[in-house]
């Protein structure tokens, strides 16, 4: 039963990434250096307003405290337990006793008597004084203690871990807020622009129609495409003022104190990043670490369920003065002391360890499936992130020649209607072409530097073993600080 044959926790790293060249890298910047690479001030405003204003980051900062407190707590077991045990005491005891018996009080007090019958009724006043420390002490033979304290110390730091990884998603959804505003002010721009369009060519059609060279049907075509350009405008406003809703939470403040100007995504520059080595991102993910910690925890409470099942020996002393007069209690011969030991060996509680040491058993197995998990997680998202630059730089390109030819020919067609070569519909037809490869043009844009964000996010945003190792020696300081020699 208590033999233990830990899961396997590994998973088999490959040398490099399916779509990147198997080439080292150091780690990406960290988020405020990182944002400065779109070359936007606001941006970089932003990211900023978030590290410091988010409440998800300040909570998480709220979960260490919690966290190195429940360290101390679970570690309090290592120490020797302290009490002062100080007594002052008086007590009335009344009572009845035969007339002819005589007795004599040991204990300071006073006594007073009245006559019933035969009898005397006799009441008994007594003190008692103590000053005293009373000690405990459990010999950790087994490392029961030791391994609950290791376990909770563990977990420590696995909240330092998530802390980061709470502000990697943070930062990433600020920065995927803020491109979303720019493009929904892009779509607008293209939008009205398109309007512009659809009316002057609708201008120009009535002028055909009020001289009749146009009929009422081409009319009514072109009147049709600027409505549709004009209702496209409502759900582009909506998603604008909300996707700023959106910011604003996540900067830690109400909508109406969050001042977004924008501008335009094609003023960005596109943030280049290295992906570097599979083998590299085990350390550069916080996610991965947290997974390892709690893993690394749940070991030691295996090894703590197994200690319980061991006997358990505990010291307990006292040491001070007792008297029944206060006069008295400072006098030598006032001094008592005890000391005891006892022995607990668990023989039978209905199969209470044998189920709990089973329980931590099937959580270690559980962590370790997640370990492996996170790590294949952690791969995929980096590839993904890589197919997503990839593949979307290329669609960029595609679409700008799209557009670009959309362009030329409703631009051929509108000079052919005024000359009458052409008719309405296919000037329709090119203009709505126009318009819609305008709006995926400037929905393509924003995929493209969402992939960034993607990759940044991946990367671990910046995290690296330097900064593990600085975190695992905060939680170390944490523990020990302010450890003086009172409560």
């Amino acid at each position: 039963m208590l033999d233990w044959e830990k899961p396997e926790a590994t998973v088999e790293t490959p040398p490099a990434y399916l779509t990147a060249k198997p080439k080292s890298a150091p780690p990406i910047a960290s988020a405020r250096a990182w944002s400065t690479k779109f070359g936007s001030r606001e941006l970089t405003r932003v990211v900023e307003k978030a590290l410091d204003q988010n409440l998800d980051i300040a909570a998480a900062v709220a979960r260490i405290e919690q966290a190195d407190a429940q360290a101390r707590v679970s570690s309090s077991a290592l120490w020797p337990a302290l009490t002062m045990n100080d007594i002052a005491r008086r007590t009335q005891t009344p009572g009845a006793i035969s007339a002819a018996t005589s007795t004599s009080a040991t204990t300071s007090g006073s006594t007073t008597t009245s006559a019933a019958g035969s009898s005397l009724l006799r009441t008994r006043r007594a003190n008692f004084f103590q000053l005293g420390l009373d000690a405990s002490y459990e010999f950790d033979f087994w490392g029961k203690n030791q391994d609950a304290s290791n376990a909770a110390r563990l977990l420590a730091n696995a909240s330092r871990f998530d802390r980061a990884v709470v502000e990697i998603s943070t930062v990433a959804a600020a920065v995927n807020s803020y491109l979303q505003i720019l493009t929904a002010q892009d779509r607008l721009r293209i939008a009205r622009n398109n309007i512009k369009i659809a009316e002057t060519v609708l201008a120009a059609i009535k002028a055909r129609l009020d001289v009749g060279t146009a009929t009422a049907l081409d009319y009514s075509q072109q009147a049709s495409i600027v409505a549709v350009q004009r209702a496209s405008v409502p759900p582009l406003e909506q998603t604008l003022r909300q996707t700023k809703n959106t910011l604003a939470v996540l900067l830690g403040v109400p909508p109406e104190s969050a001042i977004i100007d924008g501008g335009s995504l094609t003023r960005l520059r596109f943030p280049k990043i290295q992906p570097g080595l599979p083998s590299e991102l085990l350390l550069r993910r916080p996610d991965i670490a947290e997974a390892e910690a709690k893993l690394a925890s749940q070991e030691f409470s295996v090894l703590q369920a197994r200690a319980a099942f061991f006997p358990s020996i505990q010291m307990t002393g006292m040491y001070g003065v007792q008297s029944v007069a206060f006069k008295t209690l400072f006098r030598p011969e006032a001094i008592a002391w005890q000391i005891a030991g006892n022995l607990t060996q668990p023989i039978f509680d209905g199969y209470n360890l044998q189920g709990q040491l089973m329980l931590q058993k099937g959580k270690y197995a559980e962590l370790a499936q997640t370990y492996q998990k996170q790590i294949l997680t952690a791969f995929s998202d980096v590839e993904n992130a890589l197919i997503a630059a990839a593949e979307t730089s290329r669609q960029l390109k595609l679409q700008g020649e799209a557009v670009t030819a959309a362009r030329r020919a409703y631009e051929v067609a509108e000079a052919r209607l005024r000359e009458g070569t052409i008719d309405i519909v296919t000037l329709s037809t090119t203009e709505t072409t126009l318009f819609q490869n305008e709006d995926i043009l400037a929905q393509v844009r924003l995929a493209y530097f969402q992939s960034a964000t993607s990759l940044y996010q991946a990367l671990g945003g910046g995290w690296s073993e330097t900064t593990r190792l600085l975190e695992i020696a905060n939680g170390d300081a944490a523990y020990e600080s302010d450890k003086g020699p009172w409560p």
